[in-house]
């Protein structure tokens, strides 16, 4: 029996009054891959996330999240197709009067989870982005790059299967970007989650698709067991332009790619 890919469009298209966004876009994600969406600003990459939460509906096309198409569900029934999924945005989105704690805590309050059983699994994922000493602290006390990784343990704390990442790592110093990276990796890695990234830096996507995170697999490519290229799950790159998908493949077919606006668009 086949297995529905964790995402996939079908023929989207959407327009924005006479602007076309999107025209005619399909690709898909298999569970525990990752998809980075690349292209210049204003070609479409934010609006595909708000598609894929279903904050907006195409006009032609379908968006299908673990198989079910999320074009004719009403609100109501989407709120249960959310909650497997988390996001982080690129301002980090955390709220402002609550704690490190609460701000964590909100989505499994909202799911009226026991309150021990929030403080563990808060505690848990904390630790999991190396922010469990910061618990108690208020969002004003933490720097940039705290405050994504907060962000980050805010989307995973309901264990969602997809995430979706808005520019994790616009605004950050190189090193702080690494960090998040290595998280985004972590994930991947650890826990399978398939991951849609949205990025403007290619040295983020490049890391991202060839970083390595489990100790157990990297030891196997120490042993020659398996190969640097199976130790990760597969990573694909997707570039629109012009509304349409430009670009869809693997990182050596990007590099090795001899179309001009590809190369420009590397350099």
């Amino acid at each position: 029996m086949s297995v529905s890919p964790a995402i996939e469009l079908r023929n989207v298209s959407l327009s924005f009054e006479d602007k076309r966004v999107l025209s005619d876009v399909s690709w898909a994600l298999g569970a525990g891959e990752t998809l980075i969406l690349l292209g210049v600003t204003g070609s479409g990459k934010s609006v595909l996330l708000k598609l894929l939460l279903g904050l907006l509906k195409p006009e032609a096309g379908q968006v299908l999240i673990e198989g079910q198409d999320l074009v004719p569900l009403p609100e109501a029934s989407l709120q249960s197709i959310r909650q497997r999924m988390g996001i982080v945005f690129q301002e980090g989105a955390l709220f402002d009067s609550l704690s490190v704690f609460e701000n964590v805590a909100y989505r499994l309050r909202e799911e009226h989870e026991d309150e021990a059983a929030i403080e563990r699994r808060v505690r848990e994922v904390l630790r999991f982005v190396e922010m469990e000493p910061a618990i108690q602290k208020m969002p004003s006390e933490l720097s940039g790059g705290m405050r994504r990784r907060v962000s980050i343990a805010r989307a995973i704390a309901s264990g969602p299967s997809i995430m979706l990442y808005d520019s994790p790592t616009g605004g950050l110093d190189p090193v702080t970007c690494h960090t998040i990276n290595v998280l985004i990796a972590k994930l991947r890695d650890m826990q399978h989650v398939t991951s849609v990234v949205v990025t403007h830096r290619l040295q983020d996507a490049f890391v991202l698709a060839n970083y390595g995170y489990s100790a157990e697999k990297q030891a196997l490519v120490l042993r020659k067991e398996i190969g640097p290229a199976d130790s990760i799950a597969p990573t694909r790159f997707l570039l629109l332009r012009d509304s349409r998908v430009y670009f869809h493949g693997g990182e050596q077919d990007l590099i090795d790619s001899p179309d001009p606006y590809l190369r420009r668009f590397l350099a």
